[in-house]
């Protein structure tokens, strides 16, 4: 594995993925004064929040105990053009139910904040696999989540306060749950440390773990690394045994579907003969990622300010209509329309 983002954190990738990668959590300190801080912190927080754009379903109060918090109690509604919208992050409330013990999640960090989304892309093509980016603010003392397994490797970047974790052993079982454990599935601890700023945790696919609140306003980035699941292995199968194959959609009468099964087949197991576990490997991981699209795609990459311009009075017509034909246009009704009176 050969990741420049890793090495930030982990130091030495490859002992990294010799000795923990998918095997074991750890704790990484922080590594020196020029360790690289998250993306994301509170002070980019407060700008979302000062923003006014953040909202439901991007964020979210949540408590271990099981106690629902409505997304009334920490939004507000706008009325925008007579229509009143509802959902809209609320500072105030938010501090309110932080300190009543609650923790904040912010979903899909990368989709809406733009240096996030730069690293999630980093580090989706470094380790070929699709990454996604959570945000948590815990007080001291509180708990977000109940002990839980995640589908995911889970690297940790503490941005603010102290956290205390605990990460419990892998599942027993080939077909594990995800989500919440009950009380007689805990399995014995492989990791209790407290993570200060500046510090990595990585905890493996599948290892249970919990969190806990240790000193000052703890807040975290939680990128999660998704891998294959059976369910990907079969849709990469049905495309390696389909892939050629020229049958019509909808043949017409019994012996026209009969031929088409015979085709089917006769072509799946041809294909089926060919193909071994590292074709299948690889045509799944080349699957379209869960992961949107960087944001320096061809579709997003110009700016409102290239455009404006390309757009100054004179430029060229390249079939937009830009302000400079808008003002052609105007003068053109206006003067028809003196001409008249």
């Amino acid at each position: 594995m050969e990741s420049p983002t890793l090495a930030d954190w982990v130091g030495d990738v490859r002992s990294f993925t010799g000795r923990q990668w998918q095997r074991e959590p750890a704790l990484f300190p922080r590594q020196g004064a020029a360790a690289p801080a998250p993306p994301f912190d509170l002070d980019e927080l407060d700008a979302a929040f000062d923003g006014g754009l953040l909202r439901t379903p991007y964020l979210e109060l949540v408590r271990s105990d099981k106690v629902t918090i409505p997304p009334e109690a920490f939004t507000t509604p706008r009325v925008v053009n007579g229509v009143t919208h509802h959902g809209f992050a609320d500072r105030a409330k938010v501090l309110a139910l932080l300190r009543g013990g609650a923790t904040l999640l912010l979903r899909r960090v990368d989709q809406w904040h733009r240096p996030t989304g730069d690293l999630v892309a980093r580090l989706t093509e470094e380790l070929d696999r699709p990454v996604e980016a959570f945000f948590f603010v815990t007080p001291a003392g509180g708990q977000g989540l109940a002990v839980h397994r995640d589908d995911a490797d889970v690297f940790v970047l503490q941005a603010a306060g102290r956290k205390t974790w605990y990460v419990h052993d892998a599942p027993t079982e080939a077909d594990w749950r995800l989500g919440e454990l009950p009380d007689d599935e805990r399995s014995p601890l492989r990791l209790h440390g407290v993570l200060e700023p500046g510090g990595v945790l990585y905890v493996p696919r599948g290892f249970a773990h919990r969190a806990v609140g240790a000193g000052g306003l703890s807040a975290h980035l939680s990128l999660t690394v998704r891998d294959l699941s059976v369910q990907d292995l079969r849709a990469a199968l049905e495309r390696q045994l389909t892939e050629g194959l020229g049958l019509p959609a909808r043949p017409l009468g019994e012996a026209a579907i009969t031929d088409a099964c015979a085709a089917l087949l006769e072509h799946a197991r041809a294909r089926l003969a060919a193909l071994g576990p590292e074709d299948l490997l690889r045509a799944a991981r080349a699957r379209p990622p869960i992961a949107p699209e960087s944001p320096a795609s061809p579709e997003s990459s110009e700016t409102l300010a290239a455009a404006a311009r390309a757009w100054e009075p004179g430029a060229p017509a390249t079939g937009r209509t830009g302000p400079a034909s808008l003002s052609r246009t105007w003068r053109r009704l206006r003067g028809a329309s003196r001409a008249q009176a």
